[in-house]
């Protein structure tokens, strides 16, 4: 009688990144952060460090923004409690440039239930008062008319371990070789379901 070879260990966490149809001609791909075995979102602090490691690693070497438009007393609170710069942008929006990975752990585990968003790219450096006032008015909706002027666009969902790249340059591919290497001190397993 021969012993079965057990299975190799899986990591315990899984990133699954794939394109996704939101119609309109809106190109997005969606990564979600899980458990490996129960297949559960991933939240809060390990989940907070691999999506602050992420992030960056997402925008490769271009300028980046995080962006809050509800909760505000309270995302100004903790930033200015914690020394974060921020700028307020068109009446209810609050942008967060650049912050540091480590400043990004501590946003993502505050406010992992909130949602909110990232962009990247050159027109970061500046102010987007056409994009800021339609995230003041619509939420992240309104990063569907703006993606287009960035690299990507990212609607965050930490406690649905959940994020939708909007972008024109990045595919699903792309995306795993950006983030493979910041990831690779997490044990997260990295896949693209067909």
């Amino acid at each position: 009688m021969h012993a079965e070879n057990p299975a190799p260990d899986l990591p315990p966490f899984s990133l699954d990144v794939q394109a996704l149809d939101l119609g309109s001609g809106t190109k997005s791909v969606g990564l979600e952060l899980i458990e490996t075995e129960s297949r559960e979102p991933l939240a809060g602090q390990e989940a907070a460090q691999i999506w602050a490691a992420s992030f960056p690693a997402l925008a490769a070497k271009e300028h980046y923004a995080v962006d809050f438009f509800s909760h505000l007393d309270r995302v100004r609170e903790f930033c200015t409690a914690h020394k974060i710069d921020f700028r307020e942008a068109s009446g209810r929006c609050l942008v967060i440039s650049e912050p540091s990975v480590e400043i990004l752990q501590q946003l993502i585990a505050r406010f992992e239930r909130e949602t909110f968003g990232f962009r990247a790219g050159a027109a970061t450096q500046s102010e987007d008062p056409i994009l800021e006032g339609e995230l003041s008015k619509r939420g992240l909706d309104a990063y569907e008319g703006a993606y287009r002027r960035y690299t990507f666009c990212a609607i965050c969902e930490a406690s649905e371990g959940w994020v939708t790249v909007l972008s024109e340059t990045l595919w699903p591919g792309e995306i795993i070789r950006r983030v493979r290497p910041a990831l690779q001190p997490f044990d997260v397993y990295i896949a693209q379901p067909q």
